[in-house]
């Protein structure tokens, strides 16, 4: 790691820190589904047109709005949280959501899906979300953090103030997110005082109330419709009660005996529902502050409610993958109907509940919402007990009831979430399984899948596929949004190097050798490169080569960015890296105060900077430069087999590229037995002198002795072999290739030649 100078540290202090990562994450050819598990769910009720909206927030990272009338039309994809979309809740017009990115991010409900405003208040996953009914400006939030905010959505989301600006001058408290997408939660958790008053800083001098009180997870919220009382739980197994005007504790409320998931209140907010992980409902009196009634239920951990509008009837879902209705004051309770994963998240329409899975589909099932009685008089309901283990008895002893409906009314198709997946040895393919047992061979380096195997065993195709060649690794991945996330940290990422004959590059010379990693950028930001041209006809641009902002003085001495545009071929994209338009990846990065975004690669209008994307990237697309990288050398000893009477060529080591073939080494033994000039006593860090066109350009250049000699070595027909540890190797394996599979040790590596004659 090389030492960099700290963004907008006035000290002039280097010290080392980690360049900032650059995802790409994959999509399949429909972009208009989620593929992954729905996490959250929201309707938006139309007075005006004919149809009303639904709005699905997803493991992948993205919500989505479906038109919902005859069929589901997806007419907006909301793409900025880098990481899963937990919560979704409607204020007004106003779509709010949360993420395990640790933000809350405010969107226009009916655009076509632009963020207006990220808040960061959040020090770790932000888990849930509640709105008032009757005041559209009012959401509160609450995360793994134990921290609870009461958000003013209008005052948060005004217009940027001017001084702002002055923070970037205190370069010590920029860093605020991991750029760490998709690690295990206890990642994110490290943030300091200093970190939060950036936090404030970024939501534009606006503070949100704090509900202070929680010491361990909030996983429920929920606020009555005047917006007069908060209720929130989590990991503690208590209920707490706020006052959302001041922050202030009303009450505790204990009873459940373990976490609590989900949270309800009545309209008046004198009745509160929850649903624990103890397979528990209860249902509260916040008047007399106490349990007036438990429904033992489900067999499991219950994590989602729903009620009708009079508070008179709960639907419930859980870990038990059922969902029931229960008659709150009767205490009857029938099954609706059973899924294929545990349920999520509810959301009542009409005569129908959405339900939300951790599977990628949505499915709308009969409710009877207006008249749930209607469901009763079907017949097959029970009466809920009031202990946590009496269903599971119940259960145990057979009396398991038959679901009232056996399909849903409706279905909004997903795509299967990856969840297994294998980076072949070549460092450009992943074969990839999804959650319907379909298998898929990816090639990163487009953004494709090259072939779709179908249902047949991963580990079988993963055996076919091998094969024996070494290329470092130069990317990093993972499956967490439900697709190919491929991460690129530099110098790593810069160490993986092909020949162009291998990527079948036409028209290029044999030997040309092609970065993986900086062609791949290229594709990339090929978009961005061709909106950047087009906006410099019309803007200066500063001594970065970035155009439209201008940088303090400090910056413009240090600039590691210093764009050519008249360097044609640093922006060819290559066939092998050209990805698709149609479905384009996107990417997720970290600006230099640390915030992490997310864009799809057509998106990027040109106006982004060494600001916005990394600069080791932007050093990489516009000047061609790469960052200082491990040695791509292989040192070698080359020597006669034992007992082999053919001349000693060279006593001292080698050093050649990696990915240099042994049909090379075999054409620097041919030329050295001809020429008869083997290296007397050698040279110990001789460099193997192979380079493009090298092996035919030292011949031509021979006198009419030498070429006799060449000639008349032909007309013997004789083959060189090269050998390593008694092995004859292939002469299109690459020396990284036989280090790896062949040699086996960590010293360098001895390869023999011998000479075998035709016949």
């Amino acid at each position: 790691m090389h030492r960099v100078a700290s963004a907008g540290n006035t000290s002039n202090s280097t010290r080392p820190r980690k360049e900032k990562r650059l995802t790409y994450v994959l999509k399949d050819t429909d972009d208009t589904k989620h593929c992954a598990g729905i996490n959250c769910l929201s309707v938006l009720k139309s007075s005006s047109s004919s149809c009303d909206y639904l709005f699905t927030g997803s493991r992948d990272g993205t919500l989505k709005r479906w038109a919902i009338a005859d069929q589901a039309s997806c007419f907006a994809t909301f793409e900025s949280h880098v990481d899963w979309v937990n919560d979704v809740v409607l204020a007004g017009n106003t779509l709010v959501s949360c993420s395990s990115d640790t933000t809350v991010k405010v969107w226009n409900s009916l655009s076509d899906g632009v963020c207006t405003r990220t808040l960061r208040q959040h020090s770790d996953y932000v888990t849930c979300l509640a709105a008032v009914e009757k005041n559209s400006n009012v959401v509160s939030s609450g995360g793994l953090g134990g921290e609870v905010f009461i958000w003013d959505i209008e005052a948060a989301v005004l217009p940027v103030a001017k001084s702002t600006d002055v923070m970037d001058d205190e370069g010590s408290n920029k860093l605020i997110n991991s750029g760490n997408y998709g690690l295990p939660m206890t990642s994110l958790r490290s943030v300091t005082s200093s970190n939060m008053s950036v936090n404030n800083a970024q939501s534009h001098g606006y503070n949100p109330t704090a509900a202070k009180g929680h010491k361990e997870s909030v996983y429920a919220l929920a606020m009555n419709d005047s917006g007069t009382l908060l209720v929130s739980g989590g990991t503690e197994k208590v209920i707490r009660v706020w006052d959302p005007r001041t922050g202030s504790k009303n009450m505790k409320l204990r009873g459940h005996t373990d976490n609590i998931r989900a949270l309800l209140l009545d309209s008046t907010g004198r009745f509160c529902l929850s649903g624990s992980s103890d397979s528990m409902i209860r249902l509260w009196d916040l008047g007399q502050q106490r349990c007036v009634h438990s429904y033992s239920v489900h067999t499991d951990s219950v994590w989602a409610l729903a009620s009708t509008p009079s508070f008179s009837h709960v639907y419930s879902g859980g870990r038990d993958l059922s969902l029931y209705l229960t008659d709150l004051s009767t205490r009857e309770s029938i099954l609706l109907c059973t899924n294929e994963q545990p349920v999520l998240q509810l959301a009542l329409q009409d005569d129908g509940i959405w339900v939300a899975t951790t599977d990628s589909s949505v499915h709308r099932w009969p409710a009877e919402g207006s008249h749930p009685q209607k469901v009763f008089q079907r017949g097959g309901s029970f009466l809920a007990g009031n202990l946590s283990f009496s269903r599971a008895r119940a259960v145990l002893e057979g009396s398991t009831p038959a679901p009232v409906y056996k399909e849903p009314l409706f279905t909004i198709p997903g795509i299967p979430a990856i969840v297994q997946h294998e980076i072949l040895n070549n460092r450009r393919q992943v074969l990839t399984k999804d959650t319907a047992g379909s298998v898929k061979l990816w090639e990163i380096t487009r953004g494709v899948v090259i072939e779709d195997y179908g249902k047949i065993s991963f580990e079988d195709k993963k055996k076919e596929l091998f094969e024996m060649v070494s290329i470092p690794a130069w990317f990093t991945m993972d499956t967490r949004l439900g697709s190919l996330s491929i991460h690129l940290d530099t110098p790593q990422c810069f160490s993986a190097e092909m020949y162009a004959a291998d990527l079948n590059i036409s028209g290029a010379p044999e030997d040309l050798k092609i970065n993986l990693a900086q062609e791949t950028l290229r594709g990339l930001l090929a978009h961005w490169i061709s909106k950047r041209r087009q906006r410099s006809g019309s803007q200066t641009f500063n001594c970065d080569g970035i155009p439209g902002r201008d940088m303090p003085s400090r910056s413009i001495s240090h600039s590691r960015v210093d764009a050519d545009d008249s360097t044609e071929n640093h922006h060819l994209v290559l066939p092998a890296f050209e990805f698709s338009t149609v479905s384009p990846p996107s990417i997720i990065t970290e600006d230099s105060q640390g915030c992490s975004w997310r864009k799809k690669i057509t998106e990027l209008d040109g106006s982004q900077d060494e600001k916005d994307i990394p600069w080791w990237c932007l050093d990489c697309v516009l000047n061609g430069r790469i960052t200082p990288k491990e040695t791509t050398k292989c040192s070698f000893y080359l020597h006669p087999c034992e007992g082999s009477n053919v001349q000693v060529l060279t006593q001292g080591k080698l050093s050649a590229p990696r990915i240099l073939r042994v049909h090379k080494v075999v054409n620097y033994v041919i030329e050295k037995m001809v020429l008869d000039k083997p290296l007397e006593g050698g040279n110990p860090d001789g460099q193997f002198g192979l380079v493009p066109g090298t092996g035919q350009s030292q011949l031509a250049s021979l006198g009419d002795s030498s070429l006799r000699a060449l000639k008349s070595w032909q007309k013997r027909k004789p083959s060189i072999e090269i050998l390593c540890n008694n092995q004859v190797l292939s002469p299109d394996m690459s020396l990284a290739t036989v280090r790896a599979y062949i040699w086996k040790k960590s010293e360098d590596l001895v390869l023999n030649y011998r000479v075998v004659q035709n016949r």
